[in-house]
């Protein structure tokens, strides 16, 4: 099997494969005979048949003493020295023809008799007087100089040899890459092609089909000749693709991935050759490395302008090329282009085909010929008018600045990139500009700008730059937005107390006198209040005239305002006045692009709507901001997005949802470049883990390194309390009471008991009764149930189920009741299972083992459903205690009602009983929301009962019985 680089062979002559005797098998391609094609890969002779033939037809004529030439020519790859060997050695056998090689190359054109002196070398002919006049020949100083007399003398004395040779045996002369023969032996073989008449001499020239000034007046000159015939070769049609690659590869992978190799290749044999390698090497088909296989084989100047039309991409001109690569003109360059084409190198339109091809040529180029292309093609498109992001394109690839209007152009397209969410695109272009900007308020700007985007896409990555942002604010070269947004860096990354330093730099130099950056200095105080306490402890916002304190001003993100309006709020227990305007700027963050505070004021948005009861909204919208910012490429947006979905699945007992959210957060955005803000994430998955019984899991998330900076924001609140519900699941009680406490204090210190941040109180309280001091919980728990934000179901809730706990056995059952309801409104299933857990003991306590059954079904498959391994475990071994039959008048429960119900409304009410809320019973059913609203309706006037809790627990039954 010949390979790809035997098909073409290096510059010089190769040597010639062995050639094996003709199969005798009797399997030919249809229409072929072993005869015709001897044991040659049928591949290597594909849709070659007519030139066979005519090859044939010239070679009996030159038996027959009238020699004759061809010129073979075709595009790169399509086999021309292919079928030139497989003629020869063909001739040789059938007819003891002589056969003598010679390829030319580009690198000895300047070599006088060069390729003469191989054809004489190969056939060990004896040159005599010749070669002393060759010696002696002048070279000639250009193509088509008239020849000296020496030099057409030496060629008459060199033909005469051949000619004698030719005499005595036929004779196959075969030349390849005949454009690349020196000036001499090109005057030689001109003088052979002329006298071929009479002869036993069969000349094959082959070349390629660039069509230089040069190759045009060779052919003008010997097709001039009655004698000498033109074939030419075609890229192989798709069918004839198909079959050579069968034969390399077999019919399985050809099967899965055949076609698109075909395509890929546009019928070029070399090409296909080059691919079918990768694949038997084991290794996917890269088109890019395949293509510069065939490239590496052409001459200098063809890859000089390749590489320039991979430079310059899909928009190059052929004027373009030619000012690119020094070219003489266009002529030259729309010649080799149409030969690429024509070889299937290049797509119909003369581009490189895609981006992977434009990309292995480019990576191929040594550096300092990428850099100067680049050079020029920036001031090429800079001159053309061309846009900012075109020419910076080249700037950035060149990693030059040495034009004047290079800084401009930079920081335009970067600006452009930043709108269009190219994050990694403006980051090249600040990171250039700032290197060739002098000016220091002018490096401070575009260093402000590179930061905002390298955060988008690593926070820890700016930490190299706040040094001198901090600096520069000092010096006065930033405004109050931009010294705002270096504050909020230095806060993600810990340095509160150079935060706290800027920020009341910027207060003094203010002085009260303008009223935007007041405005903004009271806008960002407040906001620190509620997410950084710990540094606004003693801290007061400046006044601001009230007609001012909403206006928007020129130069100060207006989302500033909101971040702050909605911050007010949330440490004010003020969430229901702000439902509205949290909802307006939610659907602005997900169809806007979003800056450093849209951002942040999403997210205390999603949190109004958390503490507002508001759970499945703040999911959906949660999720939604994560798909806008996975699709636009923002990684941290996407982890902070990710991190505040995880907590609402929390919340709502989507426990496995909750960890796949963060770990994704994780993902996004490693531990180390979240900051301070890593609490939130590691928070979330330690309770997902606590909750679904893997201590183990939650243990190790709490090993990740986490500062002493993180305890002065909410960021330290959260995972405080996280660990020590932690401690609580796992047994440990004075380390959970130990935190939950610490959590007290941290609220109470940063004044912001009301807001509601973590309802510590109760888990204090649960601590305190799995260490038996029944007075401090009962104490906690109506604390708890006192406070501002008691009326919130999701703290209410679990609030009464520890003051049940602590209760005395006759109030259980009505404070459960109430509980049981507060946890299905909020959402919350985790605390539906413990709080149906308990009310299940109640009743059992109480002597109604039925209806204990069916509590503890209902929180069975709650807890089997969220995947809550330990309480399904507790659950299990509770219902020992239950064991027993129901009465058999009890157990079908048709007297009760239960019978009246249609199927619909008994799978709505089963569903029920099993504690779905309305909406997930619409999923389950595939129908709506309102539909399930009706048939419940229309169950409880039937069965005679005004709530759901009341619903017969038979239900459960009947469900298995209907479907």
């Amino acid at each position: 099997m010949h390979t790809a680089h035997d098909v073409l062979g290096p510059a010089g002559v190769p040597a010639a494969p062995p050639f094996s005797e003709p199969s005798t098998d009797g399997k030919c391609p249809p229409g072929l005979t072993n005869d015709k094609f001897g044991s040659y890969h049928v591949a290597s002779l594909l849709e070659r048949e007519v030139h066979i033939d005519r090859l044939d037809t010239l070679l009996d004529d030159c038996l027959r003493q009238a020699g004759r030439a061809v010129v073979l020519e075709g595009p790169l790859g399509t086999g021309k020295t292919e079928l030139m060997r497989a003629f020869a050695g063909r001739a040789a056998r059938r007819h003891g023809v002589r056969v003598v090689t010679a390829g030319c190359s580009a690198q000895e054109r300047a070599l006088p008799f060069g390729v003469a002196g191989q054809l004489f070398r190969a056939a060990g002919w004896s040159t005599g007087p010749a070669e002393r006049l060759m010696a002696h020949t002048a070279p000639a100083t250009a193509a088509g100089d008239a020849p000296s007399p020496a030099l057409l003398h030496a060629c008459r004395e060199l033909a005469r040899s051949v000619f004698a040779a030719a005499a005595e045996t036929p004779l196959l002369i075969t030349v390849d890459d005949i454009s690349d023969a020196d000036e001499e032996s090109l005057h030689f073989l001109r003088h052979l092609v002329r006298h071929l008449p009479q002869s036993r001499l069969l000349l094959i020239l082959a070349d390629g089909t660039t069509s230089s000034p040069e190759q045009r007046r060779l052919y003008a000159e010997l097709l001039r000749h009655p004698h000498v015939d033109r074939l030419h070769l075609a890229p192989l049609s798709r069918p004839a693709a198909l079959r050579l690659l069968t034969e390399e590869l077999g019919e399985d992978v050809v099967r899965r991935a055949g076609a698109e190799l075909a395509d890929a290749a546009g019928g070029n044999a070399l090409l296909l050759r080059a691919l079918a390698e990768q694949g038997r090497a084991g290794s996917a088909p890269r088109y890019g490395a395949a293509l510069l296989s065939c490239l590496h084989r052409v001459d200098p100047g063809v890859l000089r302008i390749v590489r320039a039309l991979a430079v310059l991409g899909d928009d190059a001109q052929e004027a373009d090329l030619v000012r690119l690569t020094d070219d003489d003109g266009a002529e030259t360059v729309g010649d080799v282009l149409a030969s690429l084409t024509a070889a299937g190198l290049l797509d119909d339109s003369g581009r490189l085909r895609g981006d992977d091809a434009r990309g292995a040529v480019l990576e191929d180029m040594p550096a300092y010929e990428h850099a100067e292309l680049r050079l020029r093609a920036a001031k090429l498109r800079h001159e053309a008018g061309a846009g900012a992001e075109a020419v910076a394109e080249h700037l950035v690839a060149a990693d030059s600045t040495q034009p004047s209007w290079a800084v401009p152009v930079l920081t335009e397209a970067a600006e452009h990139a930043l709108l269009d969410h190219r994050l990694r695109a403006a980051v090249a272009c600040l990171r250039l500009a700032h290197r060739a900007t002098s000016g220091e308020q002018a490096r401070a700007v575009i260093r402000h700008r590179l930061v905002q985007a390298e955060r988008e896409l690593n926070p820890a990555a700016t930490a190299r730059h706040l040094g001198a942002l901090t600096a520069a604010v000092r010096a006065g070269h930033l405004g109050t937005d931009e010294a705002l947004a270096v504050v909020q860096q230095l806060l993600w990354l810990g340095r509160g107390e150079e935060a706290v330093g800027v920020l009341d730099l910027l207060r003094a130099r203010s002085g009260g006198r303008v009223p935007a950056e007041v405005g903004a200095l009271r806008d960002i105080e407040i906001w620190l209040a509620y997410t950084h306490p710990a540094l606004a402890k003693g801290r007061r916002p400046p006044s601001v005239p009230a007609e001012l304190r909403h206006a928007v001003v020129p130069g100060i993100d207006p989302h500033l305002g909101t971040a702050a309006a909605l911050a007010g709020a949330l440490t004010g227990g003020r969430t229901a006045s702000v439902v509205g305007p949290a909802l307006r700027l939610l659907r602005e963050a997900q169809l806007r692009s979003g800056t450093l505070w849209t951002e942040e004021a999403a997210l205390l948005a999603v949190r109004v709507l958390i503490h507002a009861g508001r759970t499945d909204e703040a999911a959906q919208w949660s999720e939604r901001l994560l798909t806008t910012a996975e699709r636009r490429d923002l990684p941290t947006a996407a982890a902070r997005y990710a991190a505040a979905r995880g907590e609402t699945a929390l919340l709502r007992g989507e426990l496995l949802v909750a960890e796949e959210n963060c770990r994704l957060a994780l993902t996004r955005l490693p531990p180390a470049a979240w900051g301070i803000a890593v609490g939130l994430p590691l928070s979330t998955l330690v309770l997902a883990a606590t909750h679904r019984g893997e201590h183990q899991a939650a243990a190790k998330h709490l090993t990740h390194a986490v500062g002493e900076a993180m305890f002065q924001s909410l960021y330290g609140l959260r995972y405080l309390f996280a660990r020590g519900r932690h401690h609580l699941a796992a047994g440990h009680s004075h380390a959970a009471l130990a935190d939950f406490l610490s959590c007290g204090e941290l609220v109470r210190s940063w004044g912001l008991d009301t807001a509601g941040t973590v309802p510590w109180r109760t888990y204090a309280a649960e601590a305190w009764l799995h260490l038996d001091n029944r007075d401090q919980a009962w104490r906690l728990v109506h604390e708890q149930l006192s406070r501002s934000d008691a009326d919130r179901p999701s703290v209410r809730g679990p609030a009464l189920r520890l003051l049940a706990a602590a209760a005395p056995a006759g109030r259980r059952i009505p404070l459960l009741t109430e509980a049981i309801e507060l946890t299905e409104s909020s959402g919350d299933r985790y605390e539906q299972v413990r709080v149906l857990t308990d009310l299940s003991r109640a009743y059992q306590a109480a002597g109604n083992k039925r209806r204990a059954r069916v509590l503890l079904r209902q929180a069975l498959h709650v807890a089997n459903m969220c995947g809550m391994r330990p309480l399904t475990q507790e659950l299990l071994s509770v219902s020992g205690d239950l064991d027993g039959t129901v009465p058999a008048d009890e157990d079908t429960g048709y007297d009760s009602g239960i019978g009246s119900l249609s199927p619909s409304e008994r799978r709505v009410a089963s569903l029920a009983v099993l504690g779905y809320t309305n909406r997930e019973i619409a999923v389950r059913l595939y129908v709506t929301a309102s539909t399930v609203e009706q048939h419940l309706t229309r169950v409880y006037r039937k069965l005679g009962v005004r709530r759901r809790k009341d619903l017969p627990a038979d239900l459960w039954a009947n469900l298995r019985k209907t479907g």
